[in-house]
């Protein structure tokens, strides 16, 4: 079982992925952008991996950003990147090292998939 902080700054989206992430067993924790996600990692609490949007708001690397700066809090901290947007080279220009990708739409199958690795 891990601890996985969801970040996406639609409602539905972020509460549907806590919803399949408990589902599979893991406890999850939820920010709806970067000064909640921030407060989160930087509190005393145990967090494995960090599921991120790429674009929160206006900003198209908002979610970069974040796992950026989480990773300088919490070094280690393994990170999943999401978009409904194809990956482009730019963009994975901009992910921490050993951070990985999930295209939206997804399944429940291939996020269950995609955070097995992430976790292993």
């Amino acid at each position: 079982m891990a601890v996985i902080l969801v970040v996406d700054d639609d409602r539905f989206v972020r509460e549907s992925v806590e919803w399949l992430i408990r589902d599979m067993g893991h406890v999850t924790l939820a920010a709806s952008g970067c000064d909640s996600a921030l407060e989160q990692l930087s509190a005393p609490q145990h967090i494995d991996a960090l599921l991120v949007d790429i674009r929160l708001g206006s900003r198209a690397y908002g979610g970069c950003e974040i796992a950026e700066r989480a990773v300088g809090i919490r070094p280690g901290l393994r990170v999943l990147y999401t978009s409904g947007r194809p990956l482009t080279p730019e963009t994975a220009g901009h992910f921490v090292r050993g951070g990985r990708f999930l295209e939206k739409p997804y399944s429940f199958d291939r996020l269950e998939s995609s955070v097995a690795a992430l976790l292993h």
